[in-house]
């Protein structure tokens, strides 16, 4: 902006004689702060406290185009920003992540709180969002847990868990959230009456302003117990006697969040975890490690060696969205943007991207037949003979209803050797699809109900593999998964599917 002499002569002569003494008051207010951090040129209070007689005519003139370059400024600013106040951006561990912010999970945040829901879903919290599961976008917790925050707009959650215990059946199964000095108590998604509750009248010698919380049941603790953390100090709150023993948890760092997922507990600093003695608090293993590897789908970050790639797919807890197993037993896991091969003792990992191409992430199935990977992706269809390296088909991607004679999307797509129908499950349905046949249909319709939902399947020397979420279950044929009324013995998949030591 230019600024002519003539304005400048105007802002002289309304100002008048005793300018410096109102430009002295201003500078008491503060104001020089102002004008010197937007870059005017203000005299300092040092030049004011010359003699009058002999600066005046200077401070007015100086004054005269202080005051206009803050003018042209202030107005540059409005314009700039609309006509309203700039917004400051806050560091991205701060708890104001509120209503229009965009939260996402890979960006290595710090999240406030962790519970598990009664199905074992994780719901990870953050300012006043959350995030279920393993991946998927960022919902306010309001639309899930009504009224949570309505009461004090805290925008966040300081410590939540999910109450186990057998001697409690009045709080067994409910959510517990804590804000700030106050305890909510969530039934089935609903608000008990009478909540919120200071936490002192609930959970009588513990104190407010927590930074996490996780239950603790019988055997894990001698009985059933929540255990609190704030900075330093760990409480062990006796759900029965409501009797409270300090501990000191020397092997471990302060925990910002912690949860208990398939019989262990976790402790979250920042965005790494070390997974803890609920008793000891002793860390065994390689800790701390991160929390975008083992508990987040997510794509891309930081370096890292092919060891610490192939341990982190056959360790991480989000679910598979596709394996299957060849005839030789050599087994192809994929999650996200990466997949893992097993053949034998040998474990290699890499993204979908490098060795199939023309997928590059997200598949839906996965089904090997007569040396050839049948990759399902929406509603299309990629097929790679299998080799080093893979090479994908010509004339493919194919529609799905063409190969397969099915719409998708599907869940799981496995054919056991030596035969050549292909086992679909879509839901809580099975088809058959026999790939001999011309042209291919989809038939023999089974409903399929004691899953409420499958998230990959393979078929293998050992039968049938049934993945859902972190466990697997086993039949020894299609006919058994099919007719059995029971659910098998449940198995991990990263301990005893990958051999993950941890």
């Amino acid at each position: 902006m230019s600024l002519t002499v003539q304005t400048m002569g105007v802002w002289g002569t309304l100002i008048g004689a005793n300018s410096h003494l109102h430009w002295a008051s201003a500078l008491s207010h503060g104001c020089y702060k102002c004008c010197r951090d937007a870059g005017c040129l203000a005299p300092s209070p040092a030049e004011l406290s010359l003699q009058q007689d002999q600066r005046t005519l200077l401070i007015m003139r100086l004054l005269a185009q202080t005051l206009t370059v803050c003018l042209a400024f202030s107005l540059c600013r409005s314009d700039h920003h609309g006509g309203q106040h700039a917004t400051i951006t806050l560091p991205p561990d701060h708890h104001s992540f509120h209503h229009g912010a965009v939260v996402d999970r890979c960006k290595g945040i710090e999240f406030d709180a962790v519970a598990v829901n009664e199905l074992g879903v994780p719901y990870f919290f953050k300012g006043d969002h959350l995030f279920k599961g393993f991946h998927g976008e960022a919902e306010l917790s309001n639309a899930t847990f009504a009224e949570l925050d309505d009461h004090h707009h805290l925008g966040h959650v300081d410590a939540a868990f999910r109450m186990h215990s057998e001697d409690s059946p009045e709080h067994h199964d409910h959510q517990f959230f804590f804000l700030d000095d106050k305890v909510f108590s969530y039934y089935k998604h609903k608000l008990e009456d009478g909540y919120p509750k200071e936490i002192s009248d609930m959970f009588p010698g513990i104190p407010d302003h927590l930074d996490a919380a996780v239950e603790c049941p019988k055997p894990d603790c001698p009985n059933d117990t929540v255990i609190f953390f704030k900075d330093d100090d760990i409480y062990h709150f006796d759900i029965k006697t409501k009797k409270v023993d300090e501990k000191e948890f020397k092997g471990m760092p302060n925990c910002t969040g912690a949860f208990r997922y398939m019989g262990h507990y976790y402790c979250l600093h920042g965005h790494q975890f070390s997974k803890f003695d609920p008793i000891t608090g002793d860390v065994h293993g390689r800790y701390p490690k991160e929390i975008r590897d083992y508990f987040m789908r997510c794509s891309h970050f930081g370096k890292k060696s092919v060891e610490e790639h192939i341990e982190r797919e056959k360790c991480s807890r989000v679910h598979l969205d596709a394996i299957t197993q060849e005839d030789d037993g050599d087994i192809y896991a994929f999650r996200g943007h990466h997949f893992l091969s097993v053949s034998g003792d040998k474990f290699h990992s890499d993204t979908i991207e490098s060795a199939f191409k023309e997928l590059h992430s997200e598949v839906d199935a996965v089904f090997s037949y007569e040396g050839h990977l049948y990759m399902i992706k929406d509603s299309e269809v990629f097929v790679y003979k299998v080799g080093e390296p893979h090479t994908h088909l010509e004339g493919y991607p194919k529609p799905l209803k063409e190969v397969l004679g099915i719409e998708g999307p599907l869940d799981a797509a496995f054919v056991c050797a030596d035969h050549h129908i292909v086992h679909i499950i879509k839901g809580q349905t099975i088809y058959d699809v026999d790939l001999k046949a011309t042209p291919r249909v989809a038939g023999n319709e089974r409903p399929l109900t004691k899953f409420k939902k499958v998230d990959t399947a393979m078929c293998g020397p050992k039968g049938v593999t049934i993945v859902i979420g972190s466990h697997y279950y086993q039949f020894q044929s299609p006919m058994e998964m099919i007719a059995s009324k029971a659910i098998p013995e449940q198995h991990n998949v990263a301990q005893e599917l990958f051999g993950c030591d941890h």
